[in-house]
């Protein structure tokens, strides 16, 4: 309560304050029959008792006809509620106040929603209306505990362990490879800046200042269109060190993770388990698995190698061909005909996959068109590969190794929320598994060429040391320094060792991904100026915070986060502007016929 005119919050007050006199100010929650009201301000609720005799009749008129969400001001002694009315669910449950003075500061008109978090709310009337839509309880929470997140953060980085909080530029120039990006005009003809999607190349850079430690809570810019649950701009926790190898940067996450971790929400165990690309695609068929169930993927190849039949004997003859499967436990009681067949449609559409359905009867014997080709022998040994208990359903896929493993990796994960909306607990939404993704490749295939190659992470990620030499001879064989932090499926945080040769970073922009170095040439000269080895890591503050919190979506953590489509709904963004004040940017706009129509009328 320093620096303002009230006395108490409306959270505070117990019994220890009967007797006091307090002066507050809040929102009006609801009112009662001109009995009493609840009145509220962001850390609680206090009931108001209107004085109902006729020395007092002006405060009854004006608390009575209080519009909800109001602005009021009460001034009145706290007492005690009568025997018998006590609340145990409101922490002020055991007092009440009985309103002397009141005053309206400011009538709320009629609402467009009801401000409750159990009332369901329009996504589009929520970002229409952001500011009422923050007065809820769920979204001052989440507010209140991601502030107190990025203190403690700060606290652990630049109090503990020396590093430097560094503000860097917003205006800058495009970056090769990744996503992609804002562009803004400058009064420069042709000319445009770009909104950099990371600190990248800032922080790079700082390094080869010597600054040694960095740290930025970052406003980040991806103009990425219309994908779900992604923001155009959002913010990151960036970090960069000197003379530090990957360890050092592992070690440094698990601590910072550690101590801001909201004590409400347990705690967590360190060091993180860890896990190479290569293993996590095979058992979980995802660079970001969720480890908080089984249900892993299983190589059953030697199994089934000695069958004739024909998809059996076709998937293995190609290169990197197999045979994997997944076991989803007591399928056969949670899954109906419909549920699987939507699993096997979407294998197919998404990857061109079959799928083929083993069932597992409580005998123990087994269901499928694949059995009559299997001997007694080899049916046994399925069963135990892949643990199968009487009434499991099997998915089995067969062909290329990274679209098998992709395919059933999709499968698990529909599984589970079949199985969890089917009324089978599987995932713990209480639990936080924390896992290292490493050794992923430094080079990728393009999608739309796959004889061209892009960055798995990004331009500036050093070669793991052991394939160093590979970088010249066979770049795809090449893995990187690059981590990825995941927690619960999903990927909070990614980093890597960063390349701080001038000539091995050149010959991956020239060479490998033949993209123009003259678009980096000052972080490449910079390289050529003593630059130290160094490395680092961005933490996606949003995700990390939604998923503490269990929200339905980033949005929820956002304080006014854009549409789906990156609209700002309250504000009305983006907006026209007139062709006066393009000019200055030597811009015009070619607009197409039927939306100058449209303009016209």
């Amino acid at each position: 309560n320093s620096f303002v005119i009230r006395t108490n919050t409306c959270g505070e007050l117990r019994a220890a304050h009967e007797g006091q006199k307090v002066t507050l100010y809040g929102w009006v929650q609801y009112q009662r029959q001109g009995l009493f009201l609840v009145l509220r301000d962001f850390q609680g609720l206090t009931q108001i008792i209107i004085p109902q005799d006729e020395a007092h009749s002006h405060v009854k008129k004006l608390l009575s006809n209080a519009p909800v969400e109001s602005v009021v001001r009460v001034t009145g002694v706290v007492s005690p509620r009568p025997p018998g009315q006590e609340n145990p669910k409101m922490p002020t449950g055991d007092i009440e106040v009985k309103a002397e003075t009141a005053e309206i500061i400011n009538s709320c008109k009629k609402l467009p929603f009801e401000i409750k978090d159990f009332i369901k709310k329009s996504e589009v009337l929520r970002m229409q209306y952001r500011y009422l839509d923050l007065r809820s309880f769920q979204l001052q929470s989440n507010l209140r505990l991601r502030s107190r997140m990025v203190m403690r953060m700060r606290e652990y980085l630049c109090n503990l362990h020396g590093f430097v909080d560094v503000e860097t530029p917003t205006l800058f120039k495009r970056t090769p490879g990744g996503a992609k990006e804002f562009l803004v005009p400058s009064r420069e003809v042709g000319k445009f800046y770009s909104l950099p999607q990371s600190p990248q190349q800032f922080k790079q850079l700082l390094m080869v200042g010597g600054l040694d430690r960095y740290f930025q809570v970052a406003r980040c810019y991806r103009d990425e269109g219309s994908r779900p649950d992604r923001q155009p701009e959002f913010t990151q926790i960036d970090i960069e060190m000197s003379f530090v190898d990957q360890a050092g940067i592992q070690g440094l996450v698990e601590g910072l993770l550690q101590y801001s971790w909201p004590e409400e929400r347990g705690s967590i165990m360190t060091p993180f388990p860890s896990m190479t690309y290569e293993e996590a695609l095979a058992d979980y068929g995802t660079d970001k698995p969720d480890t908080r169930f089984g249900m892993k993927i299983v190589d059953i190849s030697d199994v089934l190698r000695g069958s004739h039949t024909e998809f059996v004997q076709k998937a293995l003859s190609c290169p990197h061909g197999s045979i994997r499967a997944i076991c989803i436990p007591q399928g056969v009681r949670y899954l109906t005909n419909k549920d699987l067949e939507s699993l096997k449609q979407s294998a197919k559409s998404q990857f061109n996959q079959e799928i083929m359905e083993i069932i597992c009867r409580p005998d123990g014997s087994l269901k499928s068109l694949l059995t009559k080709f299997l001997s007694e022998k080899e049916q046994s040994e399925l069963i135990q590969a892949l643990n199968m208990q009487g009434g499991d359903v099997v998915l089995l896929a067969a062909g290329q190794h990274k679209q098998v493993c992709s395919a059933l990796g999709t499968l698990r994960l529909l599984s589970a929320d079949l199985l969890e909306a089917a009324g089978l607990a599987l995932r713990d939404p209480a639990a936080f598994h924390f896992l290292w993704v490493v050794d992923f490749p430094l080079f990728l295939p393009k999608a739309e060429n796959p004889t061209e190659l892009e960055s798995a992470h990004h331009p500036f990620t050093a070669p793991h040391p052991s394939d160093a030499s590979l970088l010249y001879s066979d770049p795809t064989k090449v893995r990187s320094q690059h981590y990825d932090l995941v927690l619960n499926g999903n990927e909070v945080g990614g980093g890597s060792i960063r390349i701080h040769s001038a000539e091995q970073q050149r010959f991956v922009l020239e060479k490998v991904l033949k993209e123009d170095s003259e678009v980096l040439s000052h972080l490449i000269e910079a390289l050529e100026f003593g630059a130290p080895p160094h490395g680092g890591i961005a933490l996606g503050l949003d995700r990390l915070i939604s998923l503490i919190v269990d929200a339905p979506s980033i949005r929820d953590v956002i304080a006014f986060p854009k549409s789906f489509r990156g609209r700002d709904l309250m504000g009305n963004a983006p907006d026209y502007v007139t062709p006066e004040e393009l000019e200055p940017y030597h811009i015009q706009v070619s607009w197409p016929l039927e939306e100058k129509e449209a303009k016209k009328n």
